[in-house]
Order: structure tokens, then sequence, then C-alpha cells
């Protein structure tokens, strides 16, 4: 009987061991993937705001290109200003 006792003690202790493994397991992967989340999402914004600068700079020179053309100045006339 004291066997029995002994074996169940043990086996337990492995179990309530596996447990607390599992638990820190769980707890370090969130971590990884609340982080791997964040970075996504920075990267993303970078991203984006590299996208609307070269936009930015698309629409000023189309800007630039519409005014000289209504102003009748050809290209070349708009490099020499």
């Amino acid at each position: 009987m004291k066997k029995v006792a002994l074996t169940l003690s043990v086996l337990a202790l492995g179990l309530a061991a596996c447990e607390t493994q599992t638990e820190e397991a769980v707890e370090n992967d969130m971590e990884n993937t609340e982080a791997a989340v964040e970075d996504m999402a920075d990267n993303a914004m970078e991203a984006t705001e590299n996208a609307m600068d070269a936009m930015a700079a698309e629409a000023d020179e189309t800007a630039a290109e519409v005014e000289g053309a209504v102003e009748g100045e050809t290209e070349a006339e708009a490099q020499a200003d």
C-alpha cells in the first residue's frame, strides 16, 4: 500500500511540474505572439507612410506639370526656371 501511495505521489508531482512548464510555455508563446504582432503593425505603418510620401511626391510633380501646361510653358522652359 505504501508503494502505491508513493507511486501516486511521484506521479502527482510529475504532473504538477508538467502543468507548470506548460503554463510557462503558453505565457512565453503569448508574449512572442504579441511582440510579432506589434512588429508587423509597425512595419505596416512604416510601409503605409512611405507609400503616402511617394504618392505625395508624385502628386506634386504632376501638379507642377499641369501648372506648366496651363501657363503654356514648355518642359525646357520649366527646367530653365
